[in-house]
């Protein structure tokens, strides 16, 4: 599997810095979207890059202080359940990956943004289908999302306890809607998310 194989066509394109994107908790009742921008410096191999979604939480965990120390910038940013149910989960997931790219300290000449749909990235931006499986600094940006919003959760957890967020993340799970039925909802839960599901 090559990495680089997205940012070195890239290259030959003229963009020189190049970042990734990607966001975790898109899917979860409860808790903010989470976003993360990397700029890895071009052909560096980290051992057991990959998908966040195919790693263990240890090994995410390990790779994630890896890809702070290596990378040449990074950024992580959240939009919180109060603006995904404002603004909706797609708009609020590219305010976070907005807020990422901002946080990067510099601008980059091109991203490559996880997916397929790139319409509320106010930088330049390429979509990439399976991006966390074929960038480097997308699945870079996916462990630094996924571990930074998973950290949250289990915090949030001790503060709203009885949802086992610690546990499932936010995610619908039995557990959590059984958690639901009993307590109502938190104030971290999406409200427009929970109108689907009662």
């Amino acid at each position: 599997m090559d990495l680089w194989e997205i940012e070195r066509g890239l290259q030959k394109e003229g963009f020189e810095l190049l970042a990734g994107v990607d966001e975790a908790g898109r899917g979860p009742l409860a808790g903010p979207v989470c976003a993360a921008a990397v700029i890895l410096p071009m052909g560096l191999e980290i051992p057991g890059l990959d998908d966040s979604k195919k790693l263990t939480a240890k090994k995410r965990e390990a790779l994630f202080d890896v890809i702070r120390e290596k990378a040449l910038y990074y950024g992580i940013a959240f939009a919180s359940h109060e603006e995904i149910d404002e603004l909706n989960i797609l708009n609020a997931t590219y305010l976070a990956m907005n807020r990422a790219i901002e946080a990067l300290g510099v601008t980059p000449d091109m991203t490559v943004i996880d997916g397929n749909r790139n319409e509320g990235i106010s930088y330049p931006s390429v979509t990439c289908v399976g991006g966390d499986g074929r960038s480097a600094n997308v699945a870079a940006a996916s462990i630094l999302a996924k571990v930074t919003r998973d950290a949250l959760m289990c915090e949030l957890a001790v503060k709203y306890p009885g949802y086992g967020f610690e546990k499932h993340k936010g995610y619908g799970t039995r557990e959590h809607y059984a958690a639901l039925r009993e307590l109502g909802p938190s104030e971290i839960h999406r409200r427009t998310f929970l109108r689907k599901t009662h």
